[in-house]
């Protein structure tokens, strides 16, 4: 009998030789390789005037608008160091709401009357693009009719080259807006966060004596994915239409024994690593861990902190660069949040804070951290945030691939809430009650072992199962999913945060008598409001939702449910009262995320029953012939042999296949259902009820089928193949 594809594919993967190194030095200095493909700071100090550079510079780092004059010398400064890389289009490199990148590219030629042609960049060019807007999702804010839209340079995320075989492109970081000026891309709502942020924060500082003027959010996202063959990626459909399986039946070893974690990476693994890294830095994203993760085959790579708007960028441009050396290594990359039922999810652990103009993180507390004033305001602005906005936080993370991880054992449940540390919560406890905060006792953590030095104590223990963890001098949200985009995560936080601040600024402001004492009380009497969304203990347990839900915080365990906490009044007036959103711009993002919740359920489906009824189905089958068959022959052979067993395993096949075909049809009205003309916050309501739990059946039913059918007769790569060959 001749191999079947998947057999075949089993063998050249193991087959199959490490990627050879480029050409060239295989180990060039990483002070040279870094940002050698970026337009940064030490590029622009060379390469522009001194009055130009400054100009740049102040729009770069205090914030001030962008001089048009300059734009010009900038452009053809960017134009020349691009073509000397090998450039020869520009594209203005925007993320729109469809939690991906997109770019069209033109070039630099421009022909002269007299023949031949020139390179020309020009500031306008530089500044302002003009693609079509009318299919990009817009959630009702542009018709396709309306076709225009604009992109805008945006001054503080450097440009860079990318590089293929073939050429090199310049790739200017913008942002995406309609003709009307209304925000068609993630990235504008995220720049006015920050700017709303910045202008809170540097008032309550001034309320303390510190003379600030600006101040950023800063974020440094940990990105989690999976490696699967390419090989065997092929030849599943699920894979390659959603990014998931969509059946599978759990592999005898999965991540039971816990050997995955932290284990030494397998060479062909640890190569694409490595080359990733050389992409990486050369394009200047400041990546610095790398391990692996709990499932087998999954893995973490996570970089520096930055400004989040750079940070945004990076992380888009890492996913990108990410799938093609996966590529080149024989891989795919999968980012789905649960790509692989009975094995852990991939999360984004959003690692969030802020920082001054002089870059000093407002959450590093002092040598004694209760005596830290401009410590404790941040920090009870930012439980006072995630206690009265916990909907919006939320919603944020809110979409289909999230909903198969939030609250399993690989991520933090739906409820909200926030760790603090055994040590910081005495001191919130103390502020409350008025009294003296216990002294740290941190000391040192002796290893028992005369060769190993002592371990200089930390003054909490860390919890991963919160959703917001406060981490020594930042806060891990870490509930954000693999395959979205930060931007929204991070423009709700420096929202939400932006209007604790505002608070805080207000009651102490209109406070009366001594300053210290007003703060004090201002702290004490908004600690004491929002205490209850605290806790430091097991976010999984049934105890810990009983408590939440007693203490009154949210539970929204799905999508529609977070997304229709979305377009409240009062979250509505938020973004509008801080400049983030307007009302118009805010119900839009609800109707994209309902749409797109919609969208990749109904590929779900579709790939469902495609391979329920021409891979699944077949195959059981054949299988069942091969049993009645063998059957047959037997008894003819002999009629004395009892052959109950048999016609047992017999009937149980025919009967999973029986029900197979009946879920199958039962998944297919509830998707027509579905799928009918109804608004997207009430398709994705259908979705929920009717799409998913028929989508269940049928995977139950194939799932059962796969334990009975012939291994040489299973079409699809299995879970122990897909998660264990490489």
């Amino acid at each position: 009998m001749s191999a079947t594809p998947r057999q075949e594919a089993l063998r050249a993967i193991t087959a199959r030789a490490p990627l050879a190194p480029p050409d060239g030095d295989a180990n060039p200095s990483l002070t040279e390789l870094f940002g050698s493909k970026v337009f940064n700071d030490a590029v622009q100090r060379r390469r522009l005037t001194k009055s130009v550079y400054q100009t740049l510079r102040r729009t770069i780092d205090a914030g001030e608008a962008l001089d048009p004059e300059i734009a010009d010398a900038v452009a053809d400064a960017m134009k020349d160091w691009a073509v000397e890389h090998g450039a020869t289009h520009y594209t203005h490199w925007f993320q729109p709401m469809t939690g991906l990148t997109a770019e069209k590219h033109d070039s630099f030629l421009s022909p002269v009357v007299e023949g031949g042609a020139l390179h020309s960049f020009t500031g306008s060019q530089l500044t302002q693009g003009e693609p079509d807007a009318s299919s990009f999702p817009s959630g009702g804010v542009r018709a396709t009719f309306e076709a225009r839209g604009y992109t805008a340079w945006d001054p503080t995320s450097p440009a860079f080259i990318r590089e293929t075989n073939f050429g090199a492109t310049l790739c200017v970081p913008t942002a995406f807006c309609s003709w009307t000026g209304e925000a068609l891309d993630t990235k504008t709502p995220l720049l006015r966060s920050n700017e709303a942020l910045s202008k809170q924060a540097c008032r309550l500082l001034k309320l303390i004596d510190e003379d600030v003027d600006h101040c950023v959010s800063t974020v440094g996202p940990e990105q989690e994915y999976f490696l699967v063959d390419r090989e065997l990626y092929h030849l599943r459909p699920d894979l390659l239409s959603c990014g998931r399986t969509v059946v599978g039946r759990r592999p005898p070893k999965g991540q039971e024994l816990e050997d995955h974690y932290f284990s030494a990476s397998p060479q062909r693994m640890l190569n694409f690593q490595m080359d990733l890294e050389r992409e990486l830095w050369a394009l200047g994203v400041p990546v610095c861990t790398r391990h692996g993760e709990v499932a087998p085959h999954q893995y973490e790579s996570a970089p520096i902190f930055e400004n989040a708007s750079v940070a945004t960028d990076h992380n888009m441009l890492m996913m990108e660069v990410m799938q093609e050396v996966a590529t080149r290594h024989g891989f795919k990359c999968l980012f789905h949040e649960k790509p692989f039922d009975g094995v852990n999810g991939s999360g984004k652990h959003n690692n969030w804070s802020i920082a001054d103009d002089e870059g000093h993180n407002l959450f590093s507390p002092g040598s004694s951290p209760h005596d830290n004033l401009r410590f404790i305001l941040f920090l009870t602005a930012t439980i006072r945030a995630i206690d009265k906005h916990a909907d919006l936080l939320r919603a944020s993370i809110a979409h289909s691939g999230n909903d198969h991880r939030l609250g399993a054992n690989e991520a933090p449940p739906a409820i909200i809430s926030i760790f603090l540390g055994s040590e910081l919560e005495g001191i919130v406890e103390a502020l409350i009650e008025g009294g003296e905060p216990r002294a740290a006792e941190r000391g040192a953590i002796k290893l028992g072992v005369t060769t190993l030095p002592p371990i200089p104590a930390d003054t909490s223990d860390r919890n991963r199962t919160s959703p917001f963890a406060f981490t020594g001098n930042k806060w891990e949200f870490r509930a954000v999913g693999s395959s979205q985009s930060i931007s929204l995560p991070n423009t709700v936080i420096n929202t939400i945060v932006a209007e604790s601040l505002d608070y805080l600024a207000t009651e102490i402001e209109s406070g009366t008598g001594n300053r210290e004492n007003v703060i004090q009380d201002v702290v004490r009497r908004t600690l004491s409001a929002h205490q209850r969304v605290i806790f430091s203990g097991d976010n999984y347990s049934a105890e810990w939702e009983a408590e939440a839900e007693k203490r009154g915080l949210l539970n929204l365990k799905n999508t529609p449910d977070a997304l229709a906490r979305l377009t409240t009044d009062e979250n509505l007036a938020l973004f509008e009262t801080y400049g983030v959103l307007s009302r118009r711009e805010t119900e839009s993002r609800a109707n994209v995320l309902n749409e797109a919740f919609v969208h990749r359920l109904g590929v779900e489906a579709l790939s469902m029953m495609q391979i329920a009824s021409t891979q699944v189905l077949p195959a059981a089958v054949a299988c069942q012939t091969r049993l009645a068959t063998a059957i047959q022959a037997t008894r003819q052979a002999s009629s004395g042999i009892d052959l109950a067993e048999q016609e047992g395993l017999l009937a149980e096949v025919s009967g999973l296949i029986g029900r197979l075909r009946a879920a199958v049809q039962t998944l297919s009205s509830a998707h027509e259902h579905a799928e009918g003309d109804h608004l997207p916050a009430a398709a994705a309501i259908l979705f929920r009820d009717e799409v998913k739990p028929a989508m269940a059946e049928v995977r139950e039913a194939c799932d059962e089928l796969e334990g009975f059918v012939d291994d040489e007769l299973w079409p699809l790569p299995k879970y122990h193949e897909l998660l264990m060959v490489h």
